[in-house]
């Protein structure tokens, strides 16, 4: 069938292998010249050779197929056209013809080379082009204006979406030939790596060579990873439905939480051109909720005979009478580390396995249980079910130390309940060693003690508290860990000065004149001298006692009252543990105070600690107003 253009120049069918015929090039001549036959005429270059619709598909000019058909379908629709049914018939014909190449060209295209991908570029203006000519059409239907053609609308992005769908689905049903994962232990693990593996891969060539051929309307890097994560979460949770052993079950976790959001997802090639907190989780919260607990009831049992056992081997080699292991010079048990090193390992399995530093907290609540039990066991030891008392106690104060520092350092492995639980108890057992240590001490030292305030020690004879002191500390650091030395020398630095104090104001000693109490003065600072000199050289690191006995020994020496109430105030507010009893006993110390200048200067002391209060008190207020300090107050 013939068709005409409106100018009157004769077309020809695009059908078969007619060829379309271009409209009159009109000749360029001068208009004076016209009708003269001496004007030469001005001679133009051929136009080019125009293809027909097949020559275009065979040379995969798809984008200019497109064309052709779209402006013959114009023509065959238009205004007061008498197109035949048989045209309309042929034309819907070849629309199919090209959409089937359409089509194969974007279910190859993870497949395609460079010179595939530049066609596929043509590909996505085709889809483009189609779904416009789709929205004029209905625009066209709604407004009754002409004829519709049957075949519309194409909704050529619908299936191509729907197309990439099923190809994503086919990849990833078909990937026994990937290589990788030999070394997994199940056929499961093996299937849900290499899906794994070709999600990945195929991502890469989409990002990398994929993406740059589609306009930015179709957003095809998130398309393509809202279908492979659709099409991988399915896989897995049909997986699920059949039930899992154990491993299989952590293997599910380990890529739901941590492989496939991080390693995939998050991965360097990928990470900037998909917007993965739109694709959610892999599997939904009622599937996974019970995998989970399943993993963490098997972890937490696991746990619990790994502990128990480290500690029955530390009890039986306790009963056979063994004495710990001695390590640089030191007693040395392995418990903690071995413990430690169990729990570590745990908690940061769960929180890949989890996903979620709070599921994975329940792993590491197991301490808490376990140090219960390890109390009992030290308890046991100290009231010498086991013999070998101080060797064992040395050794188990290395062990407690090891427990309080990874506690410490790893307080985001913990709630704050479990933490403050398991740092009580680890304090609680290191004061119950060191009391067994220390009262051995204050036994040993107790004639000396009884000799502090009494008629021979104000003599200036030696009482033997510093000769005992000095054998005891030369015992407590034999074989004892150098921090742990430190910290019981430390202890024990107060233990003693409280005794010392303790002792001298029992009123054994009155001091009647000014002249006993400079002596008493001077005796109470060389001995706070001489004991300070000694527990600093042995390693205690509590330099504030050196000021307890001096400030004591100021108020023997001065006589002034209003100085003494000063002093006593200032060792008040240094030592707030100091009662009114302890002022009382300290100040009968100094015969020569009347009863009212004791009530004056107890009474003075008050009214300075009361006024103190109330200044901290202003001062706490002021600061919690002051918006350069509290910028919450603004």
């Amino acid at each position: 069938m013939r068709t005409f253009g409106t100018d009157g120049s004769k077309m020809t069918s695009l059908f078969g292998n007619r060829k379309i015929k271009m409209p009159n090039i009109l000749k360029i001549r001068s208009s004076s010249s016209a009708s003269s036959t001496n004007s030469p005429a001005v001679e133009l270059d051929s136009p080019p050779a125009v293809l027909t619709f097949e020559e275009n598909l065979k040379q995969r000019n798809l984008l200019a197929a497109c064309q052709q058909l779209i402006a013959l379908e114009d023509r065959l629709f238009g205004e007061n056209s008498c197109a035949l049914p048989a045209e309309r018939e042929q034309l819907e014909t070849q629309h199919e013809v090209l959409l089937n190449q359409v089509w194969l060209v974007v279910e190859a295209s993870l497949n395609s080379g460079e010179e595939d991908l530049e066609i596929l570029e043509e590909v996505a203006k085709v889809i483009q082009l189609e779904e416009e000519r789709d929205k004029q059409w209905q625009k066209a239907k709604e407004s009754g204006t002409g004829p519709v053609p049957d075949w519309r609308p194409f909704n050529c992005r619908s299936t191509h979406d729907d197309l990439l769908s099923k190809m994503v689905k086919k990849r990833l049903d078909d990937t026994e030939n990937l290589s990788g994962g030999d070394n997994l232990s199940s056929s499961l693990k093996k299937d849900i790596f290499k899906m794994g593996k070709c999600l990945k891969d195929d991502m890469k060539k989409v990002v990398r060579d994929v993406k740059r051929r589609y306009p930015e309307e179709f957003d095809i890097c998130n398309l393509y990873a809202r279908l492979y994560h659709q099409t991988f979460s399915a896989r897995l949770l049909a997986i699920t439905e059949f039930g899992l052993d154990l491993q299989d079950l952590i293997y599910v976790l380990y890529w739901v939480h941590s492989l496939y959001p991080n390693d995939v997802l998050q991965s360097t090639e990928l990470k900037d051109d998909i917007n993965s907190e739109h694709l959610g989780c892999l599997l939904p919260a009622d599937v996974l909720r019970p995998l989970e607990d399943q993993y963490l009831s098997h972890k937490e049992g696991i746990l619990n005979t790994w502990t128990s056992n480290a500690l029955k081997n530390e009890e039986d080699s306790c009963l056979k009478g063994n004495l710990p292991d001695v390590f640089d010079g030191c007693y040395f048990t392995n418990i903690a580390i071995d413990v430690v090193e169990i729990f570590d390992e745990a908690a940061k399995e769960a929180r890949s396995v989890l996903g979620d530093l709070n599921k994975a907290k329940s792993i590491a609540g197991q301490l808490n249980i376990f140090l219960a039990s390890y109390k009992s066991f030290l308890e046991a030891v100290l009231k010498g079910r086991y013999g070998n008392i101080l060797p064992t106690v040395k050794a188990h104060l290395a062990s407690l130390e090891t427990f309080r520092g990874y506690i410490m350092n790893n307080a985001d492995l913990f709630t704050d309940d479990v933490r403050a639980g398991c740092l009580s108890t680890v304090a609680e057992l290191k004061c119950l060693c060191h009391s067994y240590i220390t009262s051995s001490v204050h036994k040993d030292l107790k004639p000396a003690y009884s000799k502090l305030g009494t008629g021979t020690w104000f003599s200036g004879a030696p009482v033997g508290v510093l000769e005992g002191l000095q054998k005891n500390i030369e015992n407590i650091k034999t074989a004892l860990n150098k921090g742990c030395c430190e910290e019981l020398l430390g202890q024990l630095h107060k233990e003693v000065l409280a005794e010392y104090v303790s002792r001298l104001m029992k009123r054994n000693l009155k001091l009647a004149d000014e002249d006993q109490q400079r002596t008493a003065a001077t005796l109470v600072s060389e001995d706070n001298e001489r004991l300070h000199a000694l527990f600093t050289e042995a390693g205690s690191k509590e330099e504030w006692l050196r000021d307890v006995l001096s400030k004591i020994s100021e108020v023997l020496r001065i006589q002034d009252v209003g100085f003494i109430q000063l002093e006593v105030a200032t060792l008040v507010r240094d030592f707030p543990d100091i009662s009114s009893l302890h002022i009382k006993a300290l100040l009968s110390l100094k015969r020569n105070l009347s009863s009212d200048d004791i009530y004056r200067i107890k009474h003075g002391v008050k009214e300075r600690v009361r006024r103190r209060s109330r200044q901290d008190k202003t001062t706490r207020d002021d600061q919690s107003h002051d918006p350069d300090r509290n910028p919450l107050m603004i």
